[in-house]
């Protein structure tokens, strides 16, 4: 039998007769709650969840972890990535592997919005902490700050 609570709040539990998603037309939540743009559909099983993300182009997160490993594979626009104090850019067609409680943030870049699926272990739900301990906001690239 499914347990019907999620680890992530707002997220869509799967299981009980529930196989397939329209991830497009899932309730919107936060994915990154204190330190991310990152928002969109997500779904959990018993063991691991999935997620429909968007990141507005010239915004992101700040550098965070979580307890949970995770895979984010990119189909829309391209993302500055730092893990582990190693940069680099990640396209349409990438996947961006983050081994769990590994420092990393990423940032759509100003061209475009990303869209991308993060999959990860549900040993923790979606959202990390950032590493600096607060939940001062999301990453603004300049030029792409709220008004």
């Amino acid at each position: 039998m499914t347990d019907k609570k999620t680890k992530t709040e707002g997220a869509t539990k799967a299981g009980s007769g529930k196989y397939c998603f329209d991830m497009k037309a899932l309730d919107v939540i936060a994915a990154g709650t204190g330190y991310s743009t990152s928002k969109g559909g997500v779904v959990e099983g018993e063991r691991m969840l999935v997620g429909y993300i968007n990141k507005a182009k010239g915004t992101g997160s700040r550098p965070h972890s979580h307890p949970n490993e995770q895979f984010n594979f990119i189909l829309q626009g391209t993302l500055d990535v730092e893990i582990d104090g190693q940069k680099f850019k990640a396209k349409a067609g990438n996947v961006v592997y983050v081994p769990a409680n590994m420092e990393h943030s990423m940032v759509a870049t100003p061209e475009e919005d990303v869209i991308f699926v993060a999959i990860k272990d549900l040993s923790h739900g979606i959202i990390g902490k950032a590493t600096d301990g607060t939940m001062s906001g999301p990453r603004y690239m300049d030029g792409f700050e709220p008004k």
